[in-house]
């Protein structure tokens, strides 16, 4: 049994090595320039993580389905969509506080996946994985709705998709609105989740040290 999981954990490993090799390919220059330093990196990473929801799907992984899809489904309604398709909030600051935080979330989460696998992992690498999140979570969300929001007035003007949803009885741009709506409740799912984990985590550490 364990020689079948070997190929996993290789597998594992590779990925969250390169998602890591990614995330510290990551190079913004300025605010003004981040998205010309860092965007299409950033589209082939996102695109990958969806790789990510598979894992969870297929059994390789305990994460389950519908947290990994909600947080892919969130990135990338966020940089696939909006940021990538209106070029005119390209070099708003809330791009650059959005792509900062995920930089900096990914660059400690992917090291601390891929350790894991291979039983290698180091405290001080545990620790960041689950403190850092506290505060990089909420500037992610807030820079992913600021961007939202002010891609509104170029998303309808712009009408993405007009094909797709000539047959509906609304358009991608009322789906957006409804989805940022909802968006700050979806969150606060996931960090209830994450918050949990922490307890989980770093608990039963202390506990081994008073025992």
């Amino acid at each position: 049994m364990a020689h079948q999981r070997q190929p996993i954990k290789l597998y594992l490993f590779g990925y969250n090595s390169l998602q890591a090799a990614g995330c510290n390919l990551l190079s913004t220059k300025s605010i003004a320039g981040t998205f010309a330093s860092a965007g299409e990196i950033i589209w082939i990473l996102q695109t990958a993580a969806f790789l990510e929801v598979v894992h969870g799907a297929v059994g390789i992984l305990p994460s389950g389905v519908w947290l990994p899809f909600m947080q892919w489904c969130g990135r990338t309604l966020f940089f696939l969509v909006t940021a990538r398709e209106i070029v005119q909030v390209q070099d708003h600051p809330s791009l650059f506080i959005t792509f900062l935080a995920w930089c900096l979330i990914e660059i400690i989460r992917y090291p601390f996946y891929a350790l894991n696998t291979i039983g290698a992992c180091p405290h001080w690498l545990t620790y960041l994985r689950y403190t850092m999140f506290i505060p990089l979570y909420p500037m992610g969300v807030l820079g992913e709705m600021l961007l939202l929001y002010q891609a509104f007035p170029y998303m309808k003007e712009k009408n993405i998709f007009a094909n797709f949803f000539a047959v509906l009885p609304f358009s991608y741009y009322n789906v957006v609105r409804v989805v940022f709506v909802m968006y700050p409740f979806a969150w606060i799912k996931l960090y209830s989740h994450m918050l949990k984990q922490r307890g989980s985590k770093l608990g039963k550490r202390q506990e081994k040290k008073k025992k």
